[in-house]
This record gives C-alpha cells, sequence and structure tokens, in this order.
C-alpha cells in the first residue's frame, strides 16, 4: 500500500519532501524516527491510506517493543476508521492485536497496561481484551494485572477512565462499569497471589460498589466480610 499520489504534509513540522516520496512508494523500509512522524500526526489528507501504507513495519515494530510512544498508536488506528476498511485489511488489523494481547499477557517483556490501552482505544470496547485476561491464567499475566490495578485503581475510583485518548467515543460511563465490575470480581484473588498489599486489595473490591458507597466503611465491611455463622438454634 501507499498514500496517496496527492499526499502532503508540512515541511517544517512533518519533515521533507523526500520523505515524503518515500511513503508514495510501497514496502520502502522508514527508519525509526519518520516511522513514528508518519503514524503519529494527525493532519494527513487521507490517514487511513497512511496507516496502510506504514502497518506492515509498524506492526512489526510494536511486537518487537521497538516503536516510539506505542500509547498514541491506539488513537491513530481509530483516527484511521480500521474498522471500515475492506475486509480482509480489517480483519488483519484484529488478527494483529489480538496476537499481540495474546503474546503479551504470556511475557513480562512488555508493559501490558500499555498495550491493554492500545487495544481498547483502537476497538472501543473493554470486553475481548478483559476476556482474554480472564482466560489466561499464569504467574505473567497475573503480575500484569497488578501493575495495570496499581495504576488505574485511583481513576477508577473516581469513574473515571484511566486511558488518555478516549475523547472519540461517548460511551466512556458504561466502559467504566464494565471495568470496574471486572476488577472488583476478578482482580483481587490473582493479585493476592502476586503479593499486593491489603489495602490495595480493598480499593479494587470496592470498585464494584455504587460510587457513592465506595468510601463508606460500614458498607464495605458488608461487602468484603464473609456472613457471620447463624447462631444454634436456641441461642436467644
Amino acid at each position: 500500500m501507499t498514500a496517496c499520489p496527492w499526499e502532503s504534509n508540512c515541511e517544517c513540522h512533518w519533515g521533507s519532501r523526500e520523505e515524503l516520496a518515500l511513503l508514495k512508494i510501497p514496502d520502502v523500509v522508514l527508519d525509526p524516527d519518520l516511522l513514528h512522524r508518519t503514524w503519529s500526526v494527525p493532519d494527513w489528507q487521507d490517514h487511513a491510506a497512511v496507516m496502510r501504507r506504514v502497518l506492515p513495519q509498524l506492526t512489526e515494530a510494536l511486537a518487537r517493543g521497538e516503536a516510539l510512544h506505542t500509547e498514541q498508536v491506539g488513537l491513530s488506528l481509530k483516527r484511521a476508521g480500521w474498522h471500515d476498511w475492506p475486509e480482509e485489511q480489517s480483519a488483519a488489523v484484529s488478527e494483529f492485536l489480538r496476537a499481540w494481547w495474546d503474546h503479551v499477557l504470556g511475557t513480562a517483556s512488555q508493559p501490558a497496561p500499555d498495550v491493554f490501552e492500545i487495544c481498547v482505544t483502537a476497538s472501543g470496547t473493554v470486553t475481548p481484551w478483559l476476556a482474554a485476561w480472564e482466560s489466561r491464567r499464569s504467574p505473567v499475566a497475573d503480575r500484569h494485572l497488578l501493575d495495570a490495578v496499581e495504576g488505574w485503581v485511583y481513576e477508577l475510583e473516581g469513574d473515571r477512565l484511566p486511558f488518555h485518548w478516549w475523547y472519540f467515543y461517548d460511551n466512556e460511563a458504561a466502559v467504566v462499569g464494565e471495568l470496574n465490575a471486572w476488577l472488583a470480581s476478578h482482580a483481587p484473588a490473582r493479585v493476592v497471589a502476586q503479593g499486593a498489599p491489603p489495602a490495595l486489595v480493598e480499593r479494587v473490591r470496592r470498585l464494584g460498589m455504587p460510587f457513592e458507597l465506595r468510601w463508606d466503611s460500614r458498607a464495605a465491611a458488608l461487602t468484603s466480610s464473609p456472613p457471620s455463622p447463624a447462631p444454634p438454634r436456641g441461642t436467644p
């Protein structure tokens, strides 16, 4: 794939005419700086065509953990409207994201919270990525989960998404609710096994409570403590 023949960009801020010409030739390898400048800027005339041009090299760099400023990749994919690309192309993007996420959950080589943010921002949903995390039970996946809750819990307590690039969507409240409910249900036991401090575990449990009760110690005690056994029959 190539950028459109009429594509242009500012020489002062983006790059030279010679660099722009490379985007109109398929399969020419771009240096890492040019690759980053190309996928990350928002002002291409045909952003989708430019992304299709660089995606083979970009996905290789992502898989190796070599891409710069990867937290914005999900935003760039969303901006490119990849869901609306021809079926074979959109299926390839979807397959890469699923395979990359599955790989990251099984290794300690890349930060899972960052990759999770890319996947959910690109797709507009947390559902399939949480399902994959739920099914992957291993110390590595659980350690990634602990890293995630340590970084996310403060924002989630206030019913705010801990992702930086969600402003393309209008479903933040629903996504926060789904993420909070999943973490409250699935994360405590898994992060305890990774040595999470009790205070953090309790904060994660409370994410499953209504916002107005989240800091109520009595309500939290009823939620997090097992019920007391019934007294023997005949006890006054």
